[in-house]
């Protein structure tokens, strides 16, 4: 019984880590990456030996259509079916490989399936008022999408403390580097109203929230951690940061106007973009393999980046969200189902509306919630099983209560 219930808090421990990967959540173009490159997508490389390899698989989905500027809500684009609405399916495929039991390096590319509708980006939103509506039109919803592989990643992570000397928990730093395998010059069709009332269509640039890649090289710096606490918890913990030093990807979106000055939103830019999660794990039913976890969670997409320039359209924001889900593991495999809610929603100020001032903030749309199921998959090196981990836990002694 000792080493079933010890060998499930290791496994709690990394299983909990499974679901760190970002997606966009709506017009704030987070990007599909890893949060912590060591466990790319649901794994527990934190627990493979030498010479291991490990497939892993992740699919996300969200619908986002809440309109915020700022913090605030603007409900009435709901009520007036005025809202812009992206439904994003993605998968990720990852191969991670352990060089030591301390040091593993991972790749990880996304396949994306995007669907935007909108209004305003065909004949407009409706107005009330007939005068400036002369031919009647409303409440035309059309619709645009982007389907295909998105930035590859390769992640390098270590962790500070050999897994094989014991000890309630860990910490591992890693660095990683995107390369911009996504089209990030995707095209649709646009419909748009003549004079006299007929339709045309219009090939250009889909919005930079579906587009499947940003178009430069990035590079990160992550963390991730464990701590047992108890025969059955434990606490994780995981940040990532994405610099991306080149400021715009050349796309224009819009003719140059005084308005809109070259560098500053005639072009689509490359950000940087964060996320840290932290919370608590607890094994359900210690022999069958099956845990919960419950934490908190924030990504986003930075303002100004920190590296190189801040100039190009983006619209920047995060997401706070409250992070339930369940694990279940058996032998060599592991699978995961996350679902966090948005509790709070922040569409920052860009920096295009910082330069033209007079109250001027941009809008974009967020999701009420993500849903992201995991599987890893662990083979190869001298190790038919997963390996055990009782070792690790040796100086966790047995609770009094």
């Amino acid at each position: 019984m000792k080493f079933n219930i010890f060998t499930t808090i290791a496994l709690c421990a990394s299983l909990l880590l499974l679901n760190e990967n970002l997606t966009a959540q709506g017009c704030v173009a987070i990007r599909n990456m890893g949060c912590s490159g060591t466990t790319i997508g649901g794994n527990n490389s934190a627990f493979l030996g030498k010479g291991d390899f490990q497939f892993i698989t992740n699919y996300r989905y969200f619908k986002s259509f809440r309109h915020f500027r700022g913090s605030h809500e603007e409900t009435a684009r709901v009520e007036n079916n005025t809202e812009v609405i992206n439904k994003a399916h993605s998968v990720d495929l990852g191969i991670a490989y352990a060089v030591s039991n301390r040091l593993s390096l991972l790749a990880t590319l996304p396949i994306n399936f995007n669907d935007r509708s909108s209004l305003y980006e065909h004949y407009g939103n409706p107005k009330a008022d007939p005068a400036q509506n002369p031919l009647g039109w409303s409440h035309s919803r059309f619709h645009t999408g982007s389907n295909g592989i998105g930035d590859l990643r390769v992640t390098g992570s270590y962790w500070l403390m050999d897994p094989d000397k014991g000890g309630r928990g860990n910490i591992a730093l890693g660095v990683g580097v995107k390369a911009p395998t996504g089209n990030e010059e995707v095209k649709g069709n646009f419909h748009k109203l003549t004079a006299t009332g007929q339709d045309t269509i219009i090939n250009k640039y889909v919005d930079q929230s579906i587009q499947l890649g940003d178009g430069g090289w990035g590079f990160s710096l992550e963390t991730q951690g464990y701590l047992a606490f108890s025969q059955r918890a434990n606490v994780y913990f995981s940040g990532f940061y994405m610099f991306t030093p080149q400021e715009h990807n050349g796309v224009a979106r819009q003719a140059v106007t005084t308005e809109y000055p070259k560098s500053i939103v005639n072009y689509f830019s490359i950000p940087d973009q964060f996320a840290a999660r932290v919370g608590v794990g607890y094994a359900l039913l210690p022999m069958h393999g099956l845990a919960m976890n419950l934490g908190g969670r924030v990504e986003g997409v930075a303002s100004e980046d920190l590296i190189g320039g801040k100039g190009g359209y983006r619209r920047p924001g995060y997401v706070v969200s409250v992070e339930p889900g369940l694990s279940w593991s058996h032998q060599n495999l592991n699978i995961s189902l996350n679902v966090p809610v948005a509790v709070y929603r922040n569409r920052t100020k860009s920096v295009s509306d910082k330069a033209i001032g007079n109250g001027q903030h941009g809008d974009a749309a967020f999701a009420d919630y993500l849903i992201s199921v995991s599987m890893a998959y662990r083979f190869g090196g001298k190790h038919g099983m997963m390996p055990t981990v009782e070792g690790k836990f040796k100086d966790v002694q047995p609770s009094k209560h």
